[in-house]
């Protein structure tokens, strides 16, 4: 008979230990441990949790958060690295699938920081790495684009899982690349956002996301949103009593676990820190297609069509016969989905 995965899944809604990865790796251990102490079999994580989010490009001139990138760089991983097995381990120790957000330093070009966002399996085996497409506004400032090699669904022993980093979950074009490689599970990872306009509520903003694409693809939704810790303020803002205000601004964090209806599963957890676990019946996906699927039979591909390139985009490619070298061709990369993680060595 045919059957699909049940089972319980939790999002972080945590800060991390700001700019210190061994410390905030440490703090990510101890919260699958918890999670997985409470019958989790999958692991949200938010966006860049390790080491923390760059508030300074929205609170400074360029100038001012200049030393501040160069903090941040000291501070992030490397993919893989250590910090990546620790992970990996916990993991592989609890039997869990982990979605984690993290700082990527470039392999090859010093300065290079991707967003990133890690997919472990309960195996402890690294099956991804996505790098965010396209920096959010004033993120342009710290992360150097990601391209279409890494945006690829994974078989995992809880379903088929995508992930979107923060604004990529307003991106209609990646969030359908996903939904039409078979994602059952999608895992959306923020952080918490006091810096938009004043009336913007970012909390309201990631339920309506959240709620769009898991009734659109008729898929479950785990989002997962990081929260700003006193420290994190105090390092920040220092005096200037503005900023701080700033920070401490309300509803700006939201984590839950969302149903193929767009409804949450369990009560999303906003602005304070936790951790929520919503139950997962892959087989509620079944009826809602039958109604409006739209990578199947309520769609039109003889009028759409989506074309992505999977290449992974290199600055320097090696052309004609050498001595030393042998020749790579320009078209190396096979054309179609890229099935496999990126090497890192795609800058």
């Amino acid at each position: 008979m045919f059957t699909l995965p049940t089972f319980t899944a939790a999002a972080v809604q945590h800060s991390p230990v700001f700019l210190d990865a061994t410390a905030t790796v440490a703090k990510a251990v101890n919260l699958i441990d918890e999670a997985a102490g409470n019958g989790a079999s999958l692991i949200a994580f938010p966006e860049v949790f390790v080491p923390g989010y760059p508030y300074w490009n929205w609170t400074m001139n360029p100038v001012q958060g200049s030393p501040w990138f160069e903090k941040l760089y000291r501070s992030a991983i490397d993919v893989p690295g250590p910090e990546v097995e620790e992970l990996c381990a916990a993991a592989r120790r609890k039997r869990v699938t982990v979605v984690i957000g993290v700082n990527e330093r470039g392999r090859f070009s010093l300065g290079v920081l991707y967003n990133t966002v890690l997919t472990i399996s309960s195996s402890g085996e690294l099956l991804g790495v996505h790098r965010k497409l396209v920096p959010t506004w004033a993120e342009k400032l710290t992360w150097t684009a990601g391209d279409g090699s890494s945006l690829q669904v994974h078989e995992t022993e809880v379903g088929r899982l995508g992930v979107l980093a923060c604004g990529e979950n307003t991106n209609t074009l990646a969030r359908f690349a996903l939904l039409a490689q078979g994602e059952q599970v999608h895992i959306a990872s923020y952080i918490a956002l006091p810096v938009a306009p004043e009336n913007y509520d970012m909390a309201d903003a990631i339920a309506i996301r959240t709620a769009a694409h898991a009734f659109e693809g008729k898929v479950f939704s785990v989002v997962s949103t990081s929260t700003i810790s006193p420290e994190m303020i105090d390092a920040i803002a220092g005096d200037d009593a503005s900023v701080r205000d700033m920070l401490a601004r309300k509803r700006n964090a939201l984590s839950g676990i969302f149903g193929p209806d767009g409804r949450p599963v369990s009560e999303p957890l906003i602005d304070s820190e936790g951790i929520v676990y919503g139950e997962i019946d892959l087989s509620r996906s079944i009826q809602a297609k039958q109604m409006h699927d739209i990578i199947g039979n309520y769609n039109r591909f003889d009028i759409f069509t989506l074309e992505m390139n999977t290449t992974p985009q290199r600055p320097f490619v090696r052309r004609g016969p050498s001595d030393e070298t042998p020749a790579v061709p320009v078209d190396a990369d096979p054309p179609g989905l890229r099935m496999s993680p990126p090497t890192g060595d795609d800058e």
